[in-house]
């Protein structure tokens, strides 16, 4: 059952109605030519759901973003990769199901790839705790980024959280140390590092698998220091306020972009990933491709020294601007 998003509401009710005509047709026994008045609402919706996404605000991107029904990491994973072997535990303390990684192939390549999992329904995202990955997350990609830098094999890391679990036996267990961890293992790898943010990249959580040579995000996707909400919340005392939040906060693919922040946009079916998912997978595959095939002539120490420039040289591209 498709879902819909608040601003989608009107699209919703053409796209029910002409649902329903078919559905009436399919049902009686005396044939009803419906086709007709159908394939009308089919045109109106199409050219709204063109209206809808033709400049969407800041607020509405983030909306996107969190679409339940976007791909995941575990959908790009299984679409996109061949011979997948997870690899699970940090070594120290055990399993964190928000955060997947394990050894696999693209395009026959032997590659890491590491990634944040929502969950598809209720028990996935309890079990995945909406990934949000605790301390032992972040530790085991660290020691998965230490295992692909010792045998030489590029990473891919899929980033999609809110944020950090910041729960108290998440903060007794060093969650901040654990994502500096990762995020300086990400900086230390003398192999290609590409990052894909393929929905929400939210503060230091998303960073710690972000830090990479190139970062790519679908057209749709939102990366900031902080959820709108929680910034409202802080400035404003006011939750409410999230959509001022979302426009100061600068979060958006094209603005991350100008920035310097986000290397590529990768471009989005017409109303979002959710709405041809294998599409955007396809898509994406191809841009990790590319940019793989753009790094794989470099040697260690140029890839660790422009992944540190880059980092470095953040904001100065948007004051020069």
């Amino acid at each position: 059952m498709a879902h819909y998003l608040d601003f989608e509401k009107p699209l919703a009710e053409i796209e029910g109605k002409a649902e329903e005509l078919r559905a009436i047709a399919r049902q009686s026994d005396d044939p009803m030519d419906v086709d007709e008045e159908a394939n009308a609402l089919d045109r109106k919706a199409s050219a709204m759901l063109k209206d809808l996404y033709r400049e969407l605000t800041p607020w509405r991107k983030c909306q996107v973003a969190r679409h339940p029904q976007r791909p995941h990491c575990k959908d790009y994973i299984e679409a996109l990769f061949t011979e997948f072997t997870p690899l699970a535990g940090d070594r120290q303390f055990g399993e964190d199901l928000a955060v997947m990684g394990g050894l696999a192939r693209i395009n026959d390549r032997p590659v890491m790839v590491i990634g944040h999992e929502k969950g598809h329904d209720t028990q996935s995202r309890l079990d995945r705790n909406f990934g949000m990955a605790r301390p032992e997350g972040y530790r085991k990609a660290a020691r998965l980024l230490d295992m692909a830098d010792r045998f030489g094999l590029p990473v891919i890391t899929l980033v999609d959280t809110a944020g950090a679990y910041p729960g108290k036996g998440a903060e007794e267990r060093g969650q901040s140390e654990a994502i500096a961890r990762s995020t300086e293992a990400c900086l230390s790898v003398g192999v290609p590092l590409i990052s894909v943010i393929i929905g929400e990249g939210g503060s230091g959580g998303a960073v710690a698998f972000a830090t990479a040579n190139r970062v790519a995000m679908l057209e749709h996707s939102v990366y900031s220091v902080i959820s709108p909400e929680g910034c409202a919340s802080i400035l404003w005392k006011d939750a409410e306020k999230m959509r001022e939040a979302a426009q100061a906060l600068r979060l958006t693919a094209e603005d991350l972009y100008k920035l310097g922040v986000c290397d590529r946009i990768i471009p989005e079916p017409m109303g979002g990933a959710q709405r041809d998912r294998t599409g955007t997978i396809k898509t994406v595959g191809r841009a990790i491709e590319q940019m793989l095939a753009d790094l794989s002539e470099k040697d260690g120490e140029t890839l660790r020294k422009e992944r540190r420039q880059k980092f470095l040289d953040l904001g100065s591209k948007g004051l020069a601007a």
